[in-house]
């Protein structure tokens, strides 16, 4: 991304093993992030900045201390990289290991990347993967695994009430996320028709299309005058954040998992609104093996977000399009 607005195909040379911890991919397929939107509108700087963050693909060369993964192994990776070892791995937060380097270097919107930390944030399949199974691969890589912290981080589970601000791929998928942790009842947050449909495929039980205040008091409508027990934020945004706070009952717990721009919290309503707070960058190396068993046995197909295909060489028009909003999430082919 040269700069707002302005996505370029170079040629670059292919990326090398630098550290002994390293792994070189050769992608099987990449993606669109509705996070990469930020630069490409201008909102977050960008200056020949490589892009992507999303990536499967299959070894082709590993450092000398490389031990769990290996040349010709079928991988998912995380947009952070992660030892997986440290305190902070170990309790689960890999995306703030104390040795967190990006995952993907330079981006994933390539078709060779430089995983470092290989071991600790690469998860192999357990065989070559079909290939309509790639794109569902792929969405663990991120907006899946995104959306299950979210509902985790939300408390989701049997019995409860959830609502979905944010229709995008990781609201979608949150909507998945809390079908497959239980929930009694979904209730996503979308005014766009074909969103609104992979939401009921996904589980969703209602939906509402009010946004704001108007959107709060329609959930509150639904739940009794109470609110959600639990809340899944996707968006980022001020009117985002408040509408999922506002939306939740007294003790119920709200995940946060959209790239918080210009969010500011008042402190007095949040003191009186009696919500957990709990999300950020999600831990997707936490939940990957259970989600590719998920995938791989064919229990879930999150794959189904990614509405438009393309050519990596047309990854312009996929920016374009998702920016339009006349396309939910947009996968590259090599």
């Amino acid at each position: 991304m040269h700069s707002p607005g302005d996505v370029r195909v170079d040629e670059t040379e292919r990326p090398t093993i630098v550290e002994p911890t390293d792994a070189i991919l050769r992608l099987a397929a990449t993606c669109i992030c509705g996070s990469d939107l930020w630069p490409y509108r201008g909102t977050d700087q960008v200056d020949h900045q490589p892009m992507g963050h999303e990536y499967v693909g299959v070894v082709e060369e590993v450092g000398s201390a490389v031990t769990h993964v290996k040349v010709g192994d079928f991988v998912v990776g995380t947009f952070f990289a992660s030892d997986n070892t440290c305190a902070i791995c170990q309790a689960g937060y890999q995306t703030h290991c104390v040795h967190r380097q990006p995952g993907a270097l330079p981006g994933a919107q390539a078709e060779h990347v430089r995983v470092p930390l290989a071991d600790g944030t690469l998860v192999a399949t357990p065989g070559m993967p079909d290939p309509d199974l790639i794109p569902s691969l792929l969405a663990a890589s991120d907006v899946l695994g995104t959306g299950w912290f979210a509902a985790v981080a939300a408390e989701v589970g049997p019995g409860k009430t959830v609502a979905v601000v944010g229709d995008g791929a990781v609201g979608l998928l949150g909507v998945l996320a809390a079908k497959q942790l239980g929930a009694e009842r979904i209730i996503a947050m979308s005014r766009h028709e074909d969103r609104q449909e992979l939401a009921r495929r996904f589980g969703a039980t209602d939906v509402v299309e009010e946004r704001g205040d108007a959107g709060v008091a329609r959930i509150k409508e639904l739940t009794d005058g109470l609110g959600a027990h639990s809340t899944i934020e996707a968006v980022g945004t001020q009117e985002s954040m408040m509408q999922a706070i506002r939306s939740t009952r007294p003790g119920g717990h709200v995940g946060y998992v959209g790239v918080s721009h210009d969010v500011a919290l008042p402190g007095e309503e949040l003191f009186f609104s009696g919500v957990h707070l709990h999300g950020g960058p999600a831990p997707v190396r936490r939940f990957l093996p259970e989600l590719i068993r998920l995938i791989w046995d064919r229990e879930i197909d999150p794959g189904l977000v990614f509405d438009l295909t393309l050519p990596i060489e047309k990854a312009a028009e996929g920016y374009q399009a998702m920016d339009e909003r006349r396309a939910t999430k947009v996968l590259l082919t090599f």
